[in-house]
């Protein structure tokens, strides 16, 4: 089976890199599934997770807070302002930031950024899932 090299980096630095079979991720006009060999191509990323497919049939999940993907016949390189391995997500952290972005879109004051408590409410929301092991 073909594999192609993935590298996920954010400003913090790289967060993963290694080669798979497949990168399934959601952009904002839908998933995107991708093989290797893939014609080119950049995209917008939602937030969401990215399933790697490796060979042996396993995956890896990684929570992206939005981003892009660059796809070329043999990499793909995804660039997001945060990006967390399953495995490495702070399942409580997650807990508090959902519970405070819930708070604030309650409160429904003048001087909150609805907007803003929105997308940290999908984040959290986010990473608590692909902790889980839910896309």
């Amino acid at each position: 089976m073909k594999t192609v090299k993935v590298n996920i980096v954010t400003p913090d630095g790289p967060v993963y890199d290694s080669e798979v079979a497949m990168v399934i991720a959601k952009t904002v006009s839908g998933e995107i599934g991708v093989l290797p060999g893939h014609i080119p191509t950049v995209a917008p990323l939602a937030i969401g997770t990215v399933t790697l497919k490796k060979e042996d049939g396993s995956q890896e999940l990684v929570a992206v807070s939005g981003g892009f993907i660059e796809v070329r016949p043999d990499q793909i390189s995804i660039l997001a302002p945060s990006a967390e391995l399953a495995a490495n997500i702070d399942v409580n952290r997650a807990k508090e930031s959902l519970a405070r972005a819930e708070q604030r879109l309650q409160k429904k004051q003048d001087d909150i950024d609805f907007k803003r408590a929105e997308l940290a409410l999908q984040r959290a929301i986010n990473r608590i899932s692909v902790h889980e092991g839910n896309n």
